[in-house]
């Protein structure tokens, strides 16, 4: 606890979800939290005894993207770590889906990180310790999941810009990536079709469980912290291990591993 005290921290999408606990678990280790939204959530994040600021914006904008960062530098007097988490979209079918869709989608989760990082790093790089991006990314950016096409394509380009930006802005600002998989929330206990569906969705990740949005939270203040100072340019998978290939799954019956899991290698 107080592992970052006295450091700023802004959260976009910080108002609820997995934000939301990111913003909380800083809270608790010391630093001052603003976070966005579009509007003011009923209840802002807490942790140490602490409550985080709250802007509204929307990130895809812009102007909106730099008052944002620029707020969050004249309310703290610097800005040390820039979480870059609001993203997401529903599903879509790519024969039929509409251009205005496929814009939003790729505007929300690749363009407003890019806005929000370009201001970060103008204050960031102002600094003499520079500061810290970190963007969460997403599995399906590497292994794209149907009916997300213009979600994964906006994620795999995230990644690319981590890698890119890391390479333009070192080495005063460190620039990585939390890359996601399957996390356990409300949203997606009824989506899978509740504790049965999480249960069976559990049984294909090598760790036994998917993920919770504290494992996310956990993974970004490891990127923040003194003890990632070489960390660079970096994508830290949360994905319990990744998911069991589906050519095991499909196996009648298992051969290996512990009971009640996909197979470990291929049956003679």
């Amino acid at each position: 606890m107080g592992s970052l005290d006295g450091k700023a921290v802004l959260v976009t999408g910080g108002t609820r979800g997995i934000g939301a606990v990111i913003a909380a678990r800083f809270l608790a280790e010391g630093a001052s939290v603003l976070v966005c939204g579009r509007r003011e959530p009923e209840r802002r994040p807490e942790g140490g005894g602490a409550t985080a600021g709250f802007m509204a914006a929307d990130v895809r904008d812009p102007a909106q993207a730099s008052a944002l960062v620029a707020e969050a530098a004249a309310r703290f007097g610097r800005l040390d770590i820039a979480v870059n988490n609001a993203g997401g979209a529903p599903g879509c079918d790519a024969a039929t889906v509409s251009p205005r869709f496929v814009e939003r989608v790729v505007a929300l989760n690749l363009l407003a990180p890019f806005y929000v990082a370009q201001a970060a790093n103008a204050v960031m790089q102002g600094q003499s310790d520079g500061g810290v991006i970190i963007n969460i990314g997403s599995v399906a950016g590497v292994n794209p999941n149907p009916h997300a096409a213009p979600y994964a394509a906006a994620k795999a380009g995230l990644t690319m810009l981590t890698h890119a930006l890391a390479l333009e802005w070192g080495p005063l600002v460190r620039v990585s990536q939390v890359t996601v998989g399957l996390v356990a929330t409300q949203d997606t206990a009824e989506f899978y079709g509740g504790e049965e569906g999480h249960k069976a969705i559990a049984a294909l990740i090598p760790a036994g469980r998917m993920a919770t949005p504290d494992d996310v939270a956990s993974a970004c203040l490891l990127l923040a912290s003194p003890l990632a100072g070489y960390i660079s340019g970096a994508e830290l998978r949360v994905d319990g291990g990744g998911e069991v290939p589906a050519r095991y799954v499909a196996q009648a019956a298992p051969v290996g591993g512990p009971p009640g899991h996909p197979a470990a290698g291929p049956r003679p």
